[in-house]
Order: C-alpha cells, then sequence, then structure tokens
C-alpha cells in the first residue's frame, strides 16, 4: 500500500490525501503533465503544483464537486490520443461546476486512485456536514463490536489481557490468519509505544484487528456502494444486489436476512446494516462464489440423442500411474465414477484358474480380478450420476473365458445392463434421459443375420493401432481376434467399428456404431476437416484416446476435439495438470452428471459450423468478458518450491479456452513479497464468439521461483460465470480445494456493440453503420435456391441495425453519464436522475408512460448540459421502441424465409447434379445451405432475445425511475397508471413468448 498503514476508514484516506500525492493531469489536447496534488488543512479545497495560475486558482472547492468518477470515464480519456496507455484502474476525474466540466488524473497504482476516490467522495457526501474525521475510528459500530468482543473475554475485567489470548481471539475472528503474522502485529503495536509488556489493552486488540482484517479493496467497494457511510443499510444492498450482482427479485427482507446472518455485530443485526467486518463475510460465503450455483444441478436437456452430448470419459481407468510402471488399482474406477466420469475402460486378459483379470497391457504386475472390479463398478455407477454408464471393454481374453466374463457381468449387472436390439426405423442413438441407470457395454460385435456361436472379429484396439502404425510400409493385415457369442449380444448401442472417410461413414456407418480414433487420427481429420467432423458427430459416437507415445500418461488437450464435436475425449485421470483442469472444469456445468448438451449450432441436421472459424459464428452474438483481478487472500507457497522462504511474489494469468479464435491468455503485473493479500487491481477483455464452448481458466504464479511457481488453478465454463464482484475458490495441482485460497475479481458480460474489443474506446465502443459485421448470405450455385434466400437479406440487415442501433443508444446514455458499458441500467438510471435535478436538488422531469413507454418529460428550464443527457435518454427509449414494435414482422420473414429453404433439403443433391454440380462444388454448394440456415435461423433468434431484451429494459427502466422519485408526485393515479403501464409490458413479453417458438 502507498501508506504504512493500510487504509481501513475514511480518516486514513483524508490523511493521505492531506499529505498529497503525485498524479498526471491529462488535457483535452492529449498532452500529460505530472503535477503535486494535496487536500487542504481544513477539507474544503483540492491544490496542485507546479501551476502557471496563481496560487489561489491552482484549486478545485470541494463545494463544487458534482461526481467522482473510476476509469476512463469522460470525453477527454475517451478522445485523448494517449488513452491506451493509461490503465482503467488508475485513472479517475473530477466532475466539477454547472457545466460538468472535467479534472482527469491518473494515479501511478490503482491504489492511489481508489483512496482518492474513496476520499473525495466522502467529502462530497458530507461537504454539508461537519467533518470531524480524523479523531479516529473509536466512534464507529467496528470499535464498539470489537469493544464488546474484547469486554466479553477479559473475565477479569481489567481491561488487558494476555498475548495468547487476544492471538486466539482474533484468530476465532478470522480463522483464515496465520497466527505468526497476528503476534507479529502485536510486537510492532507494542513496539512503536516502546512497552516492554506483552499484555494487550483494548485499543491496541482493536487496532490490530482492523488492521490485519481489512481488506483495502473491500473498504473501497464498500464505501462506493454505500454512497460514502462505512456501512450498508438494507436499501445500499437491494442496489448492490440488483445492479452489480446480477440477482433478480430482491426484496428488502431478503437483504435483512442477510445482514442477520453474516453481521458480526448485535447492534448491526438489530439496526439491519452490515460493517465492513460482515460486507467481507458475505463476499467470501458461497452466495458470492464465482460459480452460479444453478449449475451445481442438472439444467441441460437431457432428451436429447446421447449422440449430442460431451461424455466424461477416463483413459486406461485401472491404471493410478503412468501407463509403463503403473500397476492395476482398483482405486482408478473408485476415482473416476466419484468424479462423475461414465465412460470408463476395461482391459481384460485370461488368469489363473478360469478367473478374467484387469491389468495394465504393458504390464502384467497386480493384475485385478474382474469380478471384484466390476463389483466395484456396480456399487458405484450411479453414485454421482444417474445418466449410463458407458464400459469400453478391451478383450484379449480367450473364449472360455469370454464367457466368464458374459456370467460375471450378467450376475453383478442384471437389469442394469442395456442390450435392446437398436431399432432400424430410427435415425439417432436414444437420450440419456431415456437410458438412465443403465450400463452400456462398447465393444465388437459377430456379423447381423449369422447364427454363429462364435467368430473372428478384426481387433481395433490401441495395440492395433501401435502395430499398425509401427508397420506402415508393410501394409500388414488387420489383427483378429476370436469373440463369442454371449459377449456379442451384450453390445447394443455401442458397437465398435473401424473408420475410413467420412464419405463411407455418411452412406453405411448405422447410427449405433462407434468409432474409435487415435488422437494423432483426430488431429489431423480436425483440421483437415473440420465441418465434415461436425457433422459426423451430429449422428454418430466418436472416441478419442491419448497418442501411444504418451507413456508417462500426460494428457491430450481435450478442447480440441471438443470444438469438432467428439462425444467421448478419454483422459488419463491419474494425471493432474492444465488440461485435467480444463476436462474437471468442463463437466461442472450440468450438475457433474457426466454429459454436456452441445452448442444447437453442432446439433441441428442443417446448420454449418467449422472450429476453424477466424471470427463470429453465424448466428450467435459475440460477446465480450471483462474480468477485473482485485486481489488475492491467503497464497501458499509452491508445493515443489525448495530452498525458498515463505515470501512469494505472486501474478495471475487469465486464460481463455473455445474455439481457435477465442483462445486468449493475459496476465497481471507481480505484487512483490505479499502472499497474505496481494492487490492487483488490473482489468481485461475478451472477445468470446463462442461463448458455449469457452473456458476460463484463472492461474495463480509465483514470479520468483526456485524449481515449482504453481500456486493454483480455477477453470470454469463461461456459461457456469456469475457477474459482479466474487471469490474464486483456487484449486492445488491436483484439483483440491485450498481453505480460505481464494481470488477476489469482478466479472462482467456485454455484447460487442456494449463493450468492444477494440483498444481505443471512443471508436470501439459502438458499432457504426459502415463498420458494422452484417453475417453474410452466401451463394450456392443454384439459381432457384439463392433467389428464396435473397430475399432476406434486406430483413436480415434491418434486424442487424435494429439490435445495434438500440445498444449504440444505450451505450451513448452511458457514456453521457459518465460510465463504463458493464454498467447496469439500473444503474445508469440512478446516476442520470442525479444530473436532472435543479438547484434546489428537486427532479427537473417526471416520468410520463406514453403508449406503455417510460418517456421523461422536462418540468421548466432544463441546462444544456441537462439537454443533452435527456436528448440520448430519448433515443434509447426511441430505438427500443422501434426495435419492440418492428422486430415481429422482420422475425417472421426471416422465418419464413428459412421455412422454405428447408423445403428444398431433402431434394438438395439431386438439385445440385441436375444444374451440373458435382465434387467439390457439389459439396460447396450443400456447405453453403447449411451455413445460410445457420445464419437465418440464428440471426432471427437474435432478434428475438434482442426484443425480449427491451421489453426487460423498459420494465428496469420504469421501475428504477419509480425507485428515483421521478413518477409525478403525490399523485395516486400516476402511481396506478405505472403499475398498469409495467403490468402492460409483462403481459406483452408473456404474450410474445407463448405465441412463438
Amino acid at each position: 500500500m502507498p501508506s504504512e498503514k493500510k487504509i481501513s476508514s475514511a480518516s486514513d484516506c483524508i490523511s493521505f490525501m492531506q499529505a498529497g500525492c503525485e498524479l498526471k493531469k491529462v488535457r483535452p489536447s492529449s498532452r500529460i503533465y505530472n503535477r503535486f496534488f494535496t487536500l487542504d488543512p481544513d477539507l474544503q479545497a483540492l491544490r496542485w503544483e507546479p501551476s502557471k495560475k496563481d496560487i489561489d486558482k491552482a484549486k478545485l472547492d470541494i463545494s463544487a464537486v458534482k461526481e467522482i468518477r473510476l476509469g476512463k470515464n469522460t470525453e477527454t480519456f475517451r478522445n485523448n490520443g494517449l488513452a491506451d496507455q493509461i490503465s482503467e484502474d488508475c485513472a479517475f476525474s473530477i466532475i466539477h461546476g454547472e457545466n460538468y466540466d472535467s479534472l482527469d488524473l491518473v494515479a501511478n497504482s490503482a491504489d492511489v486512485a481508489n483512496i482518492w476516490v474513496s476520499g473525495l467522495r466522502y467529502l462530497v457526501s458530507r461537504s454539508k456536514q461537519s467533518l470531524d474525521l480524523i479523531e479516529g475510528n473509536q466512534n464507529t459500530p467496528r470499535f464498539a463490536w470489537l469493544t464488546s468482543v474484547f469486554e466479553e473475554a477479559d473475565v477479569d475485567g481489567n481491561g488487558i489481557m494476555l498475548e495468547d489470548t487476544a492471538v486466539e481471539l482474533i484468530k476465532r475472528l478470522n480463522p483464515a490468519l496465520k497466527e505468526s503474522k497476528i503476534r507479529l502485529k502485536f510486537k510492532e503495536i507494542q513496539r512503536s509505544k516502546e512497552k516492554l509488556t506483552t499484555r494487550v489493552t483494548k485499543e491496541e486488540f482493536c487496532e490490530a484487528y482492523t488492521e490485519l482484517c481489512t481488506r483495502p479493496e473491500v473498504y473501497f467497494l464498500l464505501v462506493q456502494i454505500s454512497k460514502n457511510k462505512e456501512y450498508l443499510d438494507a436499501n445500499d444492498l437491494m442496489l448492490f444486489l440488483e445492479a452489480e450482482q446480477g440477482v433478480m427479485h430482491i426484496t428488502e427482507e431478503m437483504c435483512l436476512d442477510i445482514i442477520r446472518r453474516y453481521e458480526f455485530s448485535e447492534e448491526g443485526q438489530l439496526k439491519g446494516f452490515l460493517s465492513i467486518d460482515g460486507f467481507t463475510q458475505y463476499l467470501l460465503s458461497p452466495e458470492c462464489d464465482i460459480f452460479d450455483p444453478e449449475h451445481q444441478k442438472v439444467v441441460q436437456d437431457m432428451t436429447q440423442p446421447l449422440s449430442h452430448y460431451y461424455i466424461n470419459a477416463s483413459h486406461n481407468t485401472y491404471l493410478i500411474e503412468d501407463q509403463v510402471r503403473g500397476p492395476a488399482d482398483i482405486n482408478g474406477y473408485v476415482r473416476a465414477l466419484k468424479m462423475g466420469c461414465r465412460s470408463i475402460e476395461l482391459d481384460v486378459c485370461d488368469g489363473p484358474d478360469n478367473e478374467p483379470i484387469i491389468c495394465s497391457r504393458n504390464s502384467m504386475t497386480s493384475p485385478l480380478a474382474f469380478r471384484c472390479v466390476i463389483e466395484v463398478i456396480n456399487k458405484l455407477a450411479f453414485i454421482s450420476s444417474e445418466y449410463p454408464l458407458i464400459l469400453c471393454l478391451g478383450n484379449h481374453c480367450s473364449i472360455q473365458q469370454q464367457k466368464v466374463m458374459v456370467q460375471q457381468m450378467k450376475k453383478v449387472f442384471g437389469n442394469k445392463l442395456y442390450t435392446d436390439t437398436p431399432l432400424s426405423s430410427e435415425a439417432y442413438l436414444p437420450s440419456p434421459e431415456k437410458l438412465k441407470m443403465k450400463i452400456i457395454i462398447k465393444g465388437k460385435k459377430l456379423p447381423y443375420g449369422q447364427d454363429l456361436m462364435e467368430g473372428e472379429v478384426t481387433d481395433e484396439d490401441e495395440e492395433a493401432e501401435i502395430s499398425r502404425r509401427m508397420s506402415e510400409e508393410s501394409l500388414v493385415e488387420p489383427k483378429m481376434t476370436w469373440l463369442c457369442k454371449g459377449l456379442s449380444d451384450m453390445v447394443s448401442i455401442c458397437k465398435s467399428v473401424k473408420f475410413t472417410d467420412f464419405e463411407s461413414s455418411m452412406k453405411s456407418q448405422n447410427y449405433w456404431e462407434i468409432c474409435s480414433f487415435s488422437e494423432s487420427e483426430a488431429s489431423r481429420i480436425s483440421n483437415e476437416y473440420p465441418e465434415d467432423f461436425v457433422n459426423y458427430n451430429k449422428k454418430f459416437l466418436s472416441r478419442i484416446y491419448p497418442s501411444a507415445m504418451r507413456i508417462d500418461s500426460s494428457n491430450l488437450n481435450p478442447q480440441d476435439f471438443w470444438n469438432c464435436g467428439c462425444q467421448i475425449v478419454a483422459m488419463n485421470y491419474q494425471t493432474p495438470g492444465p488440461m485435467m483442469d480444463l476436462h474437471t472444469g468442463w463437466f461442472l456445468q450440468n450438475g457433474v452428471c457426466g454429459y454436456v448438451l452441445r452448442p444447437s449450432v453442432m446439433r441441428e441436421e442443417v446448420s454449418y459450423f467449422s472450429a476453424n472459424t477466424k471470427g463470429i459464428v453465424p448466428g450467435v452474438s459475440p460477446q465480450v468478458l471483462h474480468v477485473k483481478i482485485i486481489s488475492g487472500q491467503n497464497f501458499p507457497k509452491p508445493k515443489g518450491a525448495c530452498a525458498k522462504g515463505d515470501v512469494i511474489d505472486p501474478y495471475v494469468c487469465i486464460e481463455v479456452h473455445g474455439i481457435p479464435a477465442d483462445c486468449a491468455e493475459q496476465r497481471t503485473k507481480t505484487v512483490q513479497q505479499n502472499s497474505d493479500n496481494p492487490i492487483f487491481d488490473e482489468s481485461f477483455e475478451f472477445q468470446i464468439n463462442l461463448p458455449e464452448l469457452a473456458m476460463i481458466r484463472f492461474v495463480v504464479l509465483d514470479d520468483d521461483y526456485i524449481g515449482d511457481e504453481f500456486i493454483g488453478q480455477y477453470t470454469i465454463p463461461m456459461e457456469c460465470l456469475q457477474p459482479g464482484y466474487r471469490h474464486v475458490p483456487l484449486r492445488s495441482f491436483v484439483g483440491d480445494v485450498m481453505e480460505h485460497v481464494t481470488l477476489f475479481v469482478h466479472i462482467a458480460l456485454t455484447n460487442r456493440s456494449g463493450g468492444g474489443k477494440a483498444q481505443k474506446r471512443s471508436l470501439g465502443v459502438r458499432i457504426g453503420k459502415k463498420t458494422r459485421d452484417y453475417t453474410m448470405l452466401r451463394n450456392t450455385g443454384l439459381k432457384s435456391i439463392d433467389d428464396i434466400f435473397k430475399v432476406a437479406v434486406q430483413p436480415l440487415g434491418e434486424a442487424t441495425d435494429m439490435r445495434d442501433n438500440m445498444q449504440n443508444a444505450i451505450v451513448s446514455v452511458k457514456e453521457l453519464c459518465g460510465l463504463p458499458p458493464i454498467t447496469s441500467l439500473k444503474q445508469c438510471i440512478l446516476t442520470l436522475s442525479s444530473r436532472l435535478v435543479n438547484s434546489d436538488n428537486v427532479p427537473s422531469v417526471v416520468l410520463n408512460m406514453k403508449d406503455n413507454f417510460p418517456y421523461l418529460e422536462p418540468l421548466g428550464t432544463l441546462t444544456d448540459v441537462q439537454k443533452k443527457v435527456l436528448a440520448a435518454y430519448d433515443m434509447m427509449i426511441q430505438e427500443s421502441r422501434v426495435l419492440i414494435e418492428t422486430a415481429d414482422a422482420i422475425y417472421d420473414k426471416i422465418v419464413q424465409c428459412q421455412k422454405t429453404g428447408m423445403e428444398f433439403h431433402e431434394e438438395l443433391h439431386n438439385l445440385g447434379t441436375r444444374e451440373g454440380l458435382k465434387g467439390r462444388k457439389l459439396s460447396k454448394a450443400i456447405e453453403s445451405f447449411a451455413w445460410n440456415i445457420t445464419v437465418l435461423k440464428g440471426q432471427g433468434d437474435l432478434l428475438k432475445n434482442a426484443r425480449n431484451e427491451a421489453l426487460e429494459n423498459m420494465k428496469q427502466i420504469q421501475l428504477a425511475c419509480s425507485s428515483c422519485g421521478l413518477s409525478r408526485a403525490g399523485s395516486g393515479s400516476a402511481d396506478a397508471k405505472s403499475k398498469r403501464s409495467l403490468e402492460a409490458i409483462e403481459e406483452k413479453e408473456t404474450g410474445d413468448e407463448n405465441g412463438r417458438p
């Protein structure tokens, strides 16, 4: 921190400001000057030097300050040519005077910027009250609570206690603190007072607790959202939860309940306020975890065909070490099944005494009895998930022992075994819902229609693949193996077959047949034929297994194959690391049930998707992920670090994993020698083109390491992120949750026109008409079909314009209010209402519901600044109204065109042949047709979603205007009219949802 003492109160901020520091002053001319800023001793003015002005003029009266903005949120910053070089978190602006002029400043760190912003906001809010701040914190509710805690523990009533007792007391209040750190703090306090005794007074106890347990970043946040008080009341908390945390339908009673559960002081619980300690505890609670609790249960549609899901899969499940030295171990199955794995491997060989065994094919040591393994599987098969479990059977047994396997499986699994004959009248596999509590055997089958008791089948296992690779030049015949009828009959909807090429598969492969691909083969196919791989996986299951060259049992990157729709990507569970982190994180999103539904663009029969797309995915709205890494808590020393003390220099990497166009990595600065509460305060933006396939991985590393740099990580699907201020529970290298080890972050998601990926905010926030990305339809080369798609060009353009015009209008209002794009509309209206007041602080506008839309009408004369703000607000309502009132007609045109196009789907191949298209040209025509159908469906959905968003915005704006006092005062009829308008909006929304697909 910039001062030796940590900032824990408003008086700390003001003391720092009075001492002064250097800030950069930014001018509209793009010039930047270094100036030394101080706060006057009487707290009435801000001064800076050197200055060409008189000393009395190089100042700004606190009474003239309208507001203080954190970040680059003024015209000066937006238009400054050097703005890209200025950190968002170090910039702040003081808005002053009747014309809302700005004094734009840059601190040398985010900490310093926060101190100035918090201190100035406190002064402005208290400008009409006495400012008796410098006396300290002895009259605060916090001090009263700490005093009561001390006195309760001071059984003798002497006002002092043993240091051991005081240390134990603080440790009980904050279990995350290290005992050594508490003792060190008491020694510092006693040394500063030149005390010889180690007994602790009440004042020393309160001082030690305050300095140890006040997180400055949480204090700054509390001051910001409490409107510059040092506690939150129920209304403050309600606004925080709605506007910042994205919590819907919050009530005052719910907020009071949170206060009662998390506030430490009895006074706070009774009076309904949350102090810094209660607020910190709330932010650290599961309620403020980054992971959306909705996804802790099954939330996805489980009635789709099995091939439409990613399936949690294990490779060489019986191993707990690498595949060369590792013995077979029953705990491999226990671990995998408890982690929600739904596809496990059993390599079965002949064992002694006619008992089949499971063992590593590279090592016959420590074999496991097949019967014991299947008994454990039967016991744990559905402990973590009720959805189907696939057993990938590697059969290396003689006919005699195969029959033993069959008897044992029938006896142990009983009616859990799924052996129904697949129906040729069906086109797709059954759903996970239909296959609940079923065990599916994957393996070879004897040829259909031949009544054989046993027969030869090709061996498609991984060893066969290795031998083929080693003997490629000699073109060896496929290895054959014997199979008995009983084992063949156990295989139903997962019959193993060899893959040749996509053309053959699409013509002759049955939906119940599954192909296994080696990592190298799947990589080649995904690079050369990404679209074909996606289309293939819509109907058929693909299993990918790691390369035979991974003798250390390292893991492949599952994302590479998920991007192509491959369902069963087998992982070496015994090998922790980044790839296993991705795998574990991915399957968190659907109640850890082992099945995750693929994005619709990868499931629909007629749709186009390529994992290698360089930018926008047709029909998917790109999003911008805004991540602010604020601080870390209680980082341990890297486990493998040797010959090093406990001091670490942490930094944070944010990785985005998804389709190649979305993959990115950024890192924070390094914080020197701080593991307890390093402050990073850095913001990052990532454009995500396909959010449904994106994952975020937070990794904390030590910059000054010896031997090992890894501190902790957390991987989460983007679909599971909760917005707002969140704590990230870091996991160890092997995936265990580390107690009290967290990252404190802020998360926000905007669509691209509401955030912008471009570095220059003035160019990137809005999408102007000339620079808009219109998703273009492709020419198929078939005139009759192209004529149908041409009809959609105009409505598609209109849909894009309407969506972007509404978003741009919203961004304009936010900019005029000095708010970043990630701000909620409710927060925006609250800020806007504070601008639209007259000199007596009375609203200068009133809410008028015209045709159920929340317009604002002026009351009397407005200033130029107010007129500008009101004009931007009117434009936002008008653009929203245009979208709401015209979206249905445009949507119908787009959908009609899609339906007409789909009528040609079945005849597309024949139509192309008649037009003389063949080979690559015919394939291109079919691909373009699928692209156009995807665009039409996607753009229709985006328009429908935009309309629903606009309706919701109108409701939120009306509610916010009413809560800000902008409804007509004292008019019961106005309130009734406002209520009727809300009901009308809700009815309109409900009617649309019920009447549209």
